[in-house]
């Protein structure tokens, strides 16, 4: 990959910064205010504009390896701001960070490269993820974060929750708990001047209904999952929270990497055996990662979030390879392909990632073994999929825009 421009992307403590000068320049328009703290005790800062009854939620940094949303946060406070047709009769609000904890172990907020990133990367295991949380866990055991985040929902009833994510590599879609009609014209058009493939056939969305070219909404209850072994479901994350109220969740994603290869709508010439093979290598990466955990038994008590986490990305993996082979392809296409190719990446190389920071300064033979995994897997990943750098400028301005078009259209369908 050739040498990038360095990117920017705010820290929370940046976006606290941002918010409270906002908020000093407009005292009878802005209000922020804490709504929770998080398990390690950072506060959760909520920034609203105007005080109409009908309410949109955004919500950021609910993945710690996921940062264009801050940027997003603060473009669309300060275009909400001065647009005032924006809040004719609506008032905003934003969630600055659902997940200040994570963020503050996810350590490459300028990465130069694909390697670089998962240098610094940290994704919590699935209970401590505040969206994911409900998903996995009853309610007396969730924690501080998910509390507050359906707290805010429970007090603004928004008519629309827009989540800001975002992936490594890949392109751009949308996941809606309803349809909104219209929305997926803005977001095609938008992709198209930014030069941002849109994902056609997201893993993620794997099954789910198309609104339009990379707008899935998701799938009705009694709905069979595409993957039957993963623990978490959208339909009980905080996601659906909205629906007590009639509202309804948007979920944005935005690549820092793109690739072209995600947006082929062809169909692949043999889907099921290219998930066979898929799933071979998830199965031989994987066991390479854990024969590492295996020969470096944790010190007694260390089980850090970075330990649990990359524990917990290995424990998903022979379900995971059992599904890839033993249910049908749900998308036959080149771009569900590409897109499976590149999850069935992540999971081995970011619990690589994750155990080599925590064995770091223990353990010099079993780091030398993950930083050899890390640099390789990043690299054929990279060169895979012909990743190009998105500027940040672009993944905030992609995402900001569906963002005001996902709450104009889901205004005009609540009306």
């Amino acid at each position: 990959m050739s040498p990038l421009p360095e990117p920017r992307y705010p820290t929370v403590a940046e976006l606290v910064s941002s918010a409270r000068a906002l908020t000093a320049r407009g005292p009878g328009l802005c209000v922020l205010r804490q709504v929770g703290t998080s398990r390690a005790g950072r506060p959760l800062h909520l920034l609203s504009v105007g005080r109409a009854r009908r309410a949109v939620l955004v919500v950021a940094g609910a993945h710690a390896n996921e940062p264009a949303g801050g940027g997003t946060l603060l473009t669309l406070v300060r275009r909400v701001l001065h647009e005032p047709e924006l809040r004719d009769g609506t008032s905003w609000h934003f969630l600055l960070c659902a997940d200040p904890d994570g963020a503050s172990l996810h350590v490459t907020p300028a990465p130069r490269s694909l390697h670089d990133y998962h240098l610094g990367f940290f994704r919590p295991a699935g209970p401590e993820q505040p969206e994911w949380a409900p998903s996995v866990l009853p309610p007396d055991r969730l924690p501080p974060e998910t509390r507050a985040l359906t707290g805010v929902i429970d007090e603004l009833r928004p008519y629309l929750q827009v989540s800001l994510h975002g992936t490594d590599l890949g392109g751009s879609w949308v996941q809606l708990t309803k349809d909104v009609p219209g929305l997926a014209e803005p977001f095609a058009k938008s992709a198209a001047e930014l030069h941002i493939p849109v994902e056609t056939g997201a893993s993620d969305a794997a099954g789910w209904p198309a609104s339009g070219p990379g707008v899935r909404v998701m799938p009705a209850p009694d709905a069979g999952p595409a993957y039957p072994s993963l623990p978490d479901d959208a339909r009980h994350s905080t996601w659906y929270h909205a629906h007590r109220y009639g509202g309804l969740t948007a979920v944005i994603e935005v690549p820092m990497w793109a690739s072209d290869l995600v947006d082929d709508p062809a169909p692949h010439p043999a889907p099921a055996a290219a998930l066979r093979a898929l799933a071979e290598r998830l199965l031989r990466d994987a066991g390479e990662v854990r024969r590492v955990l295996e020969d470096t038994p944790p010190r007694p008590g260390a089980t850090g979030p970075l330990l649990r986490a990359a524990t917990w990305g290995l424990e998903l993996v022979p379900g995971l390879a059992a599904d890839l082979v033993r249910t049908p392809p749900a998308d036959g296409t080149r771009a569900y392909v590409g897109s499976v190719d590149a999850f069935a990446r992540r999971v081995p190389l970011r619990a690589a990632a994750m155990l080599l920071r925590a064995v770091r300064e223990t353990d010099g033979h079993a780091a030398a073994r993950l930083e050899h995994l890390v640099a390789l897997w990043s690299d054929a990943f990279a060169a895979r999929f012909q990743a190009r750098w998105v500027p940040v400028e672009h993944q905030v301005e992609h995402q900001s825009r569906t963002v005001v078009a996902a709450a104009l259209h889901a205004r005009e369908r609540a009306a």
